[in-house]
């Protein structure tokens, strides 16, 4: 007898992060006892496919395939959900909390669309959800949100928390790779899906932002409400103009605190080069967060992945076994008795600098026409980059690329309406918004 606290772990679903948490709970349990004076049994594995889990060699004892099966067993503490997906997941979840049981869990989609839902299901029956995991792989924004900035007053989160999107912004970026290109390499390497939608079009990086806004503003946020647009339509022109501008593009989760409400929004943005989240490339992820005491921390590390998920998966079972997940989980600003639903302000009340790249006639006059439209809606233009077409157009155009001064987006888009159906404008602006240093007013 060693003495040690026991805590069992029930794990349903064995894929890429479940095998990976499965090897750490098997393979590192020395190390893991040796450092938390608590030993973490894994007493069974529930799946409805066990290929992957015999390739990996974990123990065919373990495996079951019912969760209820598994649950009646002794000495059973904690669930760990990693089936993905809401609807599985959502039973899961459920039956693991009505059962009495701790939960923990990497599924950002179950708690961005159901979490006050199953917060209130754990509260009822005593028992907590952990889930660092699910939001940027071992970084610990969770914890940081939860834990330290929870006695500041968080005021702004810039994030990249999507590797797939991140390694194709950088290829396009530092190969000159085209978007189509980046995304095989992306799927060559295994850092995309077959179908990759739910990242490159913002969707995964939309369900990370809504928890992590829930925690840092206290509000419980409408995940439905997020503005969210995708990678999936950035051209390489526009990157290199970017880069002639000083500016490196990234698909940015960004939460602001403001007086009306929460701007709360995923897109790509230009950032400057000079900011620490332009230097974050690959598939790592990085979260920038603007408190009003702490100011600015930043959170980074590799976001996605089997390994390091399951790092942060196997820490979260740790502070379940010590007690500490449970006091914290009571202390967090998530329940409808003490956050109220968050006042989600419209992208168009949204103020920022914009990047815009239009194909004009070329002829005198035509510039001037765009600036009085723009100006005619409150829109200051703070610089042109025009360059000749190389070797001439079909349509003896030109491309003409302006960068505005802060303005409304409601009135961008009116004016952009006007510019699109004049006649000396061959084809629809490419906007894209920039995001200005902190040091410079945040936007």
């Amino acid at each position: 007898m060693t003495g040690r606290k026991e805590c069992g772990v029930v794990l349903v679903g064995c894929g890429t992060v479940g095998g990976a948490t499965a090897r750490v709970l098997t393979e590192q349990a020395d190390h893991l006892a040796g450092r938390a004076a608590v030993d973490l049994k894994l007493r069974a594995i529930v799946d409805l496919d066990f290929t992957h889990a015999r390739e990996l060699g974990l123990d065919e004892g373990l495996f079951c395939g019912k969760l209820d099966q598994a649950l009646s067993g002794e000495g059973v503490d904690v669930v760990v959900e990693l089936v993905g997906g809401t609807t599985a997941a959502r039973e899961v979840v459920a039956e693991a909390l009505r059962a009495g049981k701790h939960v923990v869990t990497a599924n950002k989609a179950l708690l961005a669309q159901h979490g006050p839902e199953l917060w209130a299901l754990a509260r009822q029956h005593g028992v907590c959800i952990a889930f660092e995991a699910s939001c940027a792989g071992a970084i610990p924004i969770i914890s940081a949100l939860s834990g330290q900035l929870a006695a500041d007053r968080v005021e702004a989160i810039y994030g990249i928390v999507n590797g797939t999107c991140n390694y194709i912004l950088t290829a396009m970026t530092e190969r000159d790779q085209s978007y189509a290109d980046a995304l095989a390499a992306a799927q060559q390497c295994g850092l995309a899906e077959a179908d990759p939608t739910l990242d490159v079009a913002g969707i995964d990086s939309t369900h990370k932002l809504a928890i992590m806004a829930a925690l840092a503003f206290a509000r419980r946020v409408d995940f439905e409400k997020i503005h969210v647009e995708g990678i999936d339509r950035l051209q390489l022109q526009d990157i290199r103009y970017g880069q002639e501008l000083g500016y490196v593009i990234k698909l940015l989760a960004i939460a602001r605190g403001q007086a009306e409400g929460l701007s709360l929004r995923v897109h790509p943005a230009f950032i400057s080069r000079r900011h620490p989240l332009a230097w974050v490339s690959g598939p790592f992820n990085a979260v920038s967060v603007y408190a009003r005491n702490s100011g600015h921390t930043m959170y980074y590390g590799r976001g996605a992945g089997g390994t390091p998920t399951a790092a942060a998966v196997v820490a979260d079972l740790l502070t379940v076994a010590l007690g500490n997940a449970q006091r914290n989980f009571q202390l967090l600003g998530i329940w409808p008795d003490r956050s109220q639903q968050a006042n989600q302000l419209d992208i168009e009340a949204v103020r920022c600098r914009y990047y815009l790249r239009l194909q004009v006639a070329d002829r005198p006059g035509v510039l001037a026409t765009i600036a009085k439209v723009l100006g005619d809606r409150k829109i200051s233009i703070r610089s042109v980059l025009q360059h000749e077409a190389a070797g001439g157009s079909a349509d003896d155009s030109v491309p003409i690329v302006i960068t505005t001064h802060r303005a409304l987006e409601g009135n961008l888009k009116a004016a952009l309406n006007v510019v699109n159906t004049h006649p000396t404008v061959k084809a629809p602006c490419v906007c894209i918004r920039m995001v200005d240093e902190p040091a410079e007013g945040l936007e």
